[in-house]
């Protein structure tokens, strides 16, 4: 049992995550040609570590981690690690994408499972944000919960936003040539069910799941209370290094 269960928090819905660390990092590059993206530095420390320090301080006690591009770096980096404990999903021989990546790694994720990006950084509000979905979790109704983030505290975001939420919580797309309120955070809390029959192909997104999660109404988010920061170029990381300063 976590410190935080012992004090008496809400429980999570799960022990386990999966942390998506496969990318080829294009976006980042010059800082990537000679190391993966989630070994990029912010603040001092690697941002997979960012990631998995997170998970371990709210209780979570396992994580599975993909490798593809520069894997040697990372599946070293992780034996350094005592928590969570670690285990890596390789995908060496191809690089699986997001959807492909989790229907890989499925069977040591259980029927739930927390999912979030090895890059993404951010400010919990009142509670942690593993909680905060836990809180909201309804795996009768749900085959996904995402964590979404209001463009007025989406930092280093240039887009247009992704999502619609309505007054149930369900999830809609943005529509195309529009403006959508809430950026995906990178952060889920998933059900086993959202990867049952997956495509022929081994590799595709997971947008493929969430369109049919979508049709069938199980597509849910949750707003994120605090803040959070996209860090996916190098001119992005000294404005996260200055806002996490200041917490």
């Amino acid at each position: 049992m976590s410190e935080r269960a012992r004090l008496g928090e809400e429980p999570l819905a799960s022990d386990v995550a999966m942390v998506m660390a496969a990318g080829l990092g294009k976006r980042m590059r010059p800082l990537t040609v000679s190391r993966p993206k989630p070994m990029v530095k912010v603040l001092g420390k690697p941002l997979i570590d960012h990631a998995l320090d997170r998970l371990a301080d709210a209780g979570v006690s396992r994580a599975v981690v993909n490798v593809h591009y520069l894997a040697d770096a990372i599946e070293a980096h992780m034996k350094l690690r005592s928590a969570p404990q670690v285990t890596i999903s390789d995908e060496r021989a191809e690089l699986l994408e997001t959807g492909g990546g989790l229907v890989k790694a499925q069977e040591a994720l259980g029927d739930s499972f927390f999912c979030l990006n090895s890059d993404a950084m951010w400010i919990d509000g009142p509670r942690d944000v593993f909680r905060q979905l836990s809180a909201a979790w309804d795996a009768d109704k749900m085959d996904a919960l995402l964590l979404l983030v209001p463009h007025p505290r989406a930092h280093n975001y240039r887009g247009q936003g992704d999502f619609h939420l309505s007054p149930l919580g369900q999830v809609s797309r943005r529509r195309p040539g529009r403006v959508a309120p809430f950026v995906f955070s990178g952060i889920q809390l998933c059900s086993s069910r959202l990867l049952r029959d997956p495509p022929q192909e081994t590799k595709f997104s997971t947008n493929v799941f969430w369109s049919r999660a979508i049709e069938e109404g199980r597509l849910y988010g949750t707003i994120h209370a605090g803040e959070w920061i996209e860090i996916g170029r190098p001119e992005h990381i000294a404005p996260a290094e200055e806002l996490f300063s200041r917490v």
